[in-house]
């Protein structure tokens, strides 16, 4: 008797683990990650180039790029590949321009494209462009810290996402932390108590996009930190205070506001799709208790997959937005539709859901 109930009080948490985990493995049709990764990527191959200051292939773009390939990759989606492939080869010879200069955060990140390249394909032309995008963000470290450092916000997943490919490429401890120590610093300087954050130090508001970029470049992290990483558990701890007050901001349609922490600001579904890529990794990863992230993670894809249109554009797009001490711009920015801020994380979305 003894020994069936202790199976029994074994068996039955092991019943409520695998019944929230499988909350993001069926979807109804139509909303599986399956379908809406393959409609977003295949619309990818038809898009033009959105140029960082019309000059360099800019960061929506790159982002967007890197989310079609990791779709393609995990639903062994040949042609697909191929096709993203062809759409890169020009920037090697006739756009070669379009490559983008190492001078800032904003560009620098383009390096993570050619990088999971390579991790897609093993290719080393890709490895020699992707390299020195990550390695220029060092070129005059200020105490250790990027010379790209500038206490926005945004800057967490423009200089992790570069550094964590670099880190998957070559598997050199330097570049994991260096993304670290940096994400520490930012961690301590811009979490407010709540775990959300301020778009910057001298701009008090809590912007969705923002703390989007914030919420992805730690997951990027976690995912590839090593367990005994110095780092590690101080950067847990932000991820895991951020997703606490997200799923408290999280609105009755299980997405978030251009303002987070204002009720009647407009959904945005750029920022939205970030933080639920960062839930739907952290259920699958253990990071978080998957009896309560796991339904807010499944709330929130099914909502984003309604603002896909027919024409598989995400709708409700903030714009591309700098800092401002005014509450009333936030409020205001102009909302597109099929914006590449936000096709691109519908694609991390999707990735994530299909992940084992």
């Amino acid at each position: 008797m003894y020994k069936k109930v202790l199976i029994l009080l074994f068996f039955i948490p092991f019943q409520l683990l695998f019944a929230q985990t499988s909350m993001l493995k069926d979807f109804p049709e139509g909303s599986t990650p399956e379908e809406i990764g393959k409609r977003l990527a295949y619309r990818f191959l038809t898009e033009k180039h959105a140029l960082h200051v019309g000059k360099w292939i800019g960061y929506p773009e790159t982002f967007y790029w890197n989310g079609a390939l990791r779709y393609a990759y995990l639903a062994k989606d040949k042609e697909l590949l191929n096709r993203l492939q062809d759409k890169f080869e020009p920037l090697f010879t006739e756009e070669k321009a379009l490559q983008p200069i190492m001078n800032h955060v904003d560009v620098n990140m383009f390096g993570s494209l050619p990088l999971e390249l390579y991790l897609v394909t093993k290719d080393k032309k890709y490895w020699y462009l992707g390299l020195p995008y990550a390695d220029s963000q060092w070129k005059v470290p200020a105490k250790g810290y990027s010379w790209q450092t500038r206490l926005w916000i945004d800057d967490m997943y423009m200089i992790t996402i570069v550094q964590t490919r670099a880190y998957k490429v070559t598997k050199d401890k330097k570049y994991i932390d260096r993304a670290a120590k940096e994400m520490v610093m930012y961690l301590d300087e811009l979490q407010r108590p709540n775990g959300l954050f301020y778009h910057a130090p001298d701009v008090p508001y809590y912007w969705g996009r923002g703390n989007g970029w914030m919420a992805a470049g730690m997951t990027e992290l976690l995912q590839c930190l090593p367990k005994n990483h110095k780092d590690r558990p101080r950067i847990l701890q932000g991820y895991r205070t951020m997703m606490e007050s997200l799923k408290k901001y999280q609105n009755p349609e299980g997405l978030w506001n251009q303002l987070i922490d204002q009720s009647d600001c407009w959904t945005e579904t750029s920022g939205s799709a970030m933080f639920t890529f960062a839930f739907i990794k952290g259920v699958k990863n253990g990071w978080l208790n998957a009896e309560e992230y796991a339904p807010a993670a499944r709330k929130a894809w099914i909502a984003l997959v309604s603002y896909l249109n027919d024409k598989n554009q995400v709708r409700e797009i903030c714009v591309g937005t700098n800092k401002k001490n005014s509450k009333q711009y936030y409020y205001d920015r102009p909302r597109r539709t099929g914006d590449y801020h936000g096709q691109g994380p519908y694609l991390w979305c999707a990735a994530a859901l299909m992940e084992k």
